[in-house]
């Protein structure tokens, strides 16, 4: 599976995007594999496809996860205290809930990419010290 930010999903989905053709064309060189995200950012997902493009681009995106298109991890108790200490690590950025959650479900999963247009995934990193590679 390819872990999959906010800002990736509401592209993929919404036509009228400036990201739109530059993710889609990139889902195109990643394996052909569900991508993965987590609650806080399909929240979040919803919440900007609702603004950008009203209920049809949130009824594509609840389509998506009902086949299969769209994986959603539900976080352990220990993945949300390493949220918290990310968001403290990173309060100056400042990190957001939903990049915590990504971050957290990648050390947890050892997943090295993501699928993601925010630039604070190259500074973010990992507890072994790494960081995530950026696709696009």
């Amino acid at each position: 599976m390819i872990l999959t930010d906010t800002g990736a999903l509401v592209a993929l989905i919404n036509r009228n995007d400036p990201n739109h053709a530059l993710c889609v064309a990139a889902t195109r060189a990643l394996p052909a594999e569900p991508l993965l995200t987590t609650w806080p950012c399909f929240t979040e997902t919803m919440y900007l496809l609702f603004k950008a493009a009203g209920y049809p681009s949130q009824e594509a995106l609840w389509h998506w996860r009902a086949g299969g298109r769209l994986v959603l991890r539900d976080l352990t108790k220990e993945e949300t205290d390493h949220m918290a200490a990310l968001m403290d690590k990173y309060h100056d950025l400042p990190m957001d809930l939903a990049d915590a959650s990504l971050v957290a479900v990648a050390d947890q999963l050892g997943m090295k990419t993501i699928f993601a247009l925010d630039k604070d995934f190259h500074i973010y990193r990992l507890r072994d010290g790494s960081a995530l590679q950026v696709v696009p």
